[in-house]
C-alpha cells in the first residue's frame, strides 16, 4: 500500500455521544462542568488524555461537537481536543469558517487552555471565543509540554476579535490532570519513545 492510498480514520468511544446526547443548556460554567465531565470520563474509560472540549453556539448554548484528546488510543499527535471538536464542527455545519458572519457565534470551551497547536488553529476556524478551565501551568505541572506559544497567549486572540475567558472552574479541571497522573495516564511528548 502506497502512503497515497491511506485513508486518515479515528474512531470515537461510544460513551462520547452518550454523553454529548445529556447536555441540555446552561451558561458558561454548565459548559465548563459538561467538558470536564468529558474530560474526566476520558481518563476514567481510558480511552485518551485528560483534555476534552466542545464547541457551542455562544447565544443559545446549542452544543455543535465534543471533542477529547484521543492522541494515545488513536496514535495521532494532532488528535488534541480542540482539534476533535473544531473538526467535528465543520464537519457537522459543513464549513471550514466557524465564524461566518451570516450564522450564529461559536465558542469553544476547553478544559486546560489550549496548547500552541490548538491555540493556532482557533483563530483559523474562525471561532469567536475560547473559554479554558486548567491552566498551562496545570498541564506542565503533571509533564505536558504544551509547546511554544506566546506567555500571554490570549493577547493575540483578543486583537483578532477573539474573546477569552480563563480559569472557569480551574480547581476542577486541574483536578482531572492530577487524575490522570496518579491513575498512570501517559504523559507524551515529542521527546518520548514509543
Amino acid at each position: 500500500m502506497s502512503v497515497m492510498d491511506l485513508r486518515l480514520e479515528f474512531s470515537l468511544p461510544p460513551w462520547l455521544p452518550r454523553l454529548a446526547a445529556t447536555w441540555h443548556g446552561g451558561d458558561e460554567r454548565a459548559r465548563m462542568d459538561f467538558v470536564i465531565r468529558a474530560a474526566r470520563q476520558n481518563v476514567r474509560e481510558c480511552t485518551g488524555g485528560p483534555f476534552a472540549a466542545a464547541i457551542f453556539a455562544q447565544e443559545s448554548g446549542a452544543l455543535v461537537s465534543l471533542g477529547i484528546n484521543l492522541v494515545t488510543t488513536e496514535r495521532l499527535s494532532m488528535l488534541h481536543a480542540e482539534m476533535v471538536a473544531i473538526a467535528f464542527a465543520q464537519r457537522t455545519l459543513g464549513r471550514r469558517n466557524l465564524g461566518h458572519a451570516e450564522h450564529p457565534a461559536l465558542e469553544i470551551v476547553t478544559s486546560v487552555e489550549p496548547c500552541a497547536m490548538c491555540f493556532g488553529a482557533i483563530p483559523w476556524s474562525g471561532l469567536r471565543k475560547v473559554i479554558s478551565g486548567a491552566t498551562d501551568a496545570d498541564a506542565r505541572a503533571i509533564g505536558f509540554d504544551e509547546g511554544p506559544k506566546p506567555k500571554d497567549w490570549t493577547r493575540p486572540l483578543i486583537e483578532r476579535g477573539i474573546a477569552v475567558q480563563t480559569e472557569v472552574l480551574r480547581a476542577d479541571a486541574k483536578s482531572v490532570l492530577e487524575e490522570y497522573a496518579r491513575s498512570g495516564g501517559i504523559i507524551y511528548s515529542p521527546c518520548e519513545r514509543e
